[in-house]
């Protein structure tokens, strides 16, 4: 077993309370909300809330992936450039996404079994970040901002969004899976503040690095509301490019190529739900 360092004082005893601080607990931990969505393959992600020593709750996650075929471990080994469960890929992912300056969630407790191409289960437990999806709420946030005059919260909330990304990418990361469903938006008295999800699929491409930049930015205009990106994207962009790049259009015929590719994508998932 190991812990990140000391996050949140007190949780240590809850955790081992509930068993959470060894393998074999985590995946008998029954209580909680098991979250269900497609694509999981057997991996489970259950809400729970834990009462540190003084008092104060704390909603957590629990991630629990069971044994992977070899193909996966394959895969995983290509792209991390050694073989590692999903846990500890994602304990990786956080604290690289951390170290690049975003915010996100902190890994609490995560263990595994032996990382070999055999398989070996692993799990993790994560905070919980503030705010909701922009995915979700961004739409209302924005006609809201509008009608009560404060369009220079949106022009913030471009600007802290391209922060966002450039930070990852400078950094050497890529999310690969950056819809705005994976980016939360808390309110603060400061502005919109914006938090980084999901980071399973985070990694450092050593090759065709400006292809998975350009697939990044291209879901976030595709996941983005439609009035954002009309009044917004040239700002994004702008912000997110900076003045050193010499050839700014490869970069927005490249982003609008691949929209294009993800548009027909849907549509054909649309089709066949259909018949």
């Amino acid at each position: 077993m190991t812990f990140e360092p000391k996050i949140t004082a007190g949780l240590l005893e809850p955790l081992r309370r509930e068993g959470l601080d060894t393998l074999e607990g985590a995946f008998a931990f029954d209580a909680g909300d098991d979250l269900s969505k497609p694509g999981l393959n057997g991996r489970r992600r259950t809400r729970l809330t834990l009462t540190d020593d003084e008092g104060r709750e704390h909603e957590l996650y629990l991630k629990r992936y069971p044994p992977e075929p070899p193909t996966r471990r394959l895969r995983r080994l290509w792209t991390h450039g050694r073989v590692m469960t999903p846990a500890a890929a994602e304990v990786r992912n956080i604290r690289g996404v951390l170290a690049a300056g975003i915010s996100t969630m902190r890994a609490i407790a995560w263990g595994e079994q032996p990382a070999t191409l055999a398989g070996g289960r692993s799990y993790l437990v994560v905070t919980a970040v503030p705010g909701d999806a922009l995915e979700r709420t961004g739409a209302d946030w924005l006609r809201r901002c509008r009608r009560t005059g404060r369009e220079d919260l949106i022009d913030e909330l471009t600007r802290r969004l391209a922060e966002l990304a450039r930070r990852l990418h400078a950094a050497g990361l890529v999310h690969r899976d950056l819809y705005a469903s994976h980016v939360f938006m808390h309110e603060t008295e400061s502005g919109p503040e914006l938090y980084l999800i999901d980071l399973a699929r985070v990694f450092t491409p050593r090759i065709r690095s400006f292809r998975w930049r350009v697939k990044d930015l291209a879901q976030i205009r595709y996941s983005m509301p439609a009035e954002w990106v009309e009044s917004h994207w040239d700002e994004f962009l702008s912000a997110y490019l900076g003045d050193s790049v010499r050839r700014p259009d490869r970069w927005r015929r490249a982003i609008e190529r691949k929209v294009r590719g993800m548009q027909r994508q849907a549509e054909r998932r649309r089709r066949r739900s259909e018949r």
